[in-house]
């Protein structure tokens, strides 16, 4: 392929894997553009040949459109879990809407927008909320005939540095019980490569244009059930505390008052009011012709292979980049 994709948050988790499929994909003929903050944070895509790190704010239209111009494609994966409902409307509503003024501006039509399960205009957070407004704003311009829109909606991602089954593998490693918010949820995790090979097929497949897919894995877990195989396969399972919603709300404040990003907060604990899986109303991986990889495919592996401590330092470098 010899087209230019622009990948929003390119440098986090999921636009780490995303680059290193497009790259792979384009095979030397194409281009992929990451704009960051800082330059810093995307020590990890340096070596992959094709990409361009660019240091820019995404927020500002001007330089945004800047950098969509003469693009075939862009992909948005900007995103937050934590905040408050001011910084949610800016990362998952305003943004968006930047980023479609900035399509129109520069005349690129396609983009590939990953939102969430559990989205709805009467969503328990606001983190779903926000990014339920968002998908309305793309899908007005959209309708309007300004962008060829596809919507991803995967549910909890995991990989080898993802900070979900990590963190609990890193409090396991430290506690000796785990006192555990939201343990009935249920999460039906995706496996990381495969939410970038399905941005990549969407890239590819005209048809997907107008479609939503809700990307999954094949088998769905409680939140209890997934702590405690992150336990068993970093070979440090604890016993567990289920905690009633209030009792679950004063322990995700207490951890908002501690310094740095949250483990959990309280928003964290609405948004487990929505089962995090699919639907079976929309299309998913088999529709792209992917098969969805088991979570105990892949996690003993990268769970196990990486001790406590060093799990930890990794999570604190991770929470510092994008």
């Amino acid at each position: 392929m010899n087209d230019t994709i622009v990948v929003l948050g390119g440098t986090g988790f999921v636009g780490r894997a995303l680059c290193e499929r497009l790259v792979e994909r384009s095979q030397g003929g194409g281009r992929v553009v990451v704009p960051t903050r800082r330059l810093a944070h995307g020590v990890a895509l340096r070596p992959l040949p094709t990409l361009e790190l660019v240091e820019a704010d995404v927020h500002d239209a001007a330089a945004l459109t800047r950098l969509i111009a003469g693009a075939d494609a862009v992909v948005n994966l900007v995103a937050i879990l934590h905040g408050s409902a001011a910084r949610f409307q800016r990362v998952h509503v305003e943004l968006p809407r930047t980023v479609a003024r900035a399509c129109a501006a520069a005349g690129v039509r396609r983009l590939v927008q990953v939102s969430a399960l559990g989205v709805g205009p009467q969503a328990p957070s606001n983190y779903l909320r926000s990014k339920t407004e968002g998908e309305a704003v793309l899908q007005a311009q959209a309708q309007a005939g300004r962008l060829a829109l596809t919507l991803l909606r995967p549910s909890v991602i995991f990989g080898a540095e993802d900070r979900f089954l990590n963190t609990f593998a890193a409090l396991q490693a430290l506690a000796p019980l785990i006192p555990l918010a939201g343990s009935h949820a249920h999460f039906q995790p995706v496996w990381v490569d495969d939410v970038a090979t399905a941005i990549a097929a969407c890239l590819d497949r005209p048809q997907s244009i107008g479609k939503t897919y809700e990307l999954v894995g094949p088998k769905v877990y409680t939140l209890s059930e997934l702590v405690r195989l992150a336990g068993r396969w970093s070979g440090h399972e604890r016993p567990q505390i289920a905690l009633p919603e209030f009792a679950a709300r004063l322990q995700a404040l207490a951890m908002e008052c501690l310094p740095g990003e949250p483990l959990m907060s309280r928003d964290n604990v609405a948004s487990m009011r929505v089962p995090n899986v699919a639907s079976g109303q929309l299309p998913g991986l088999e529709a792209l012709g992917i098969r969805a990889t088991a979570l105990d495919a892949v996690a003993p592996g990268y769970l196990g292979a990486v001790s406590g401590r060093a799990r930890l330092e990794r999570l604190r470098a991770s929470a510092g980049r994008g």
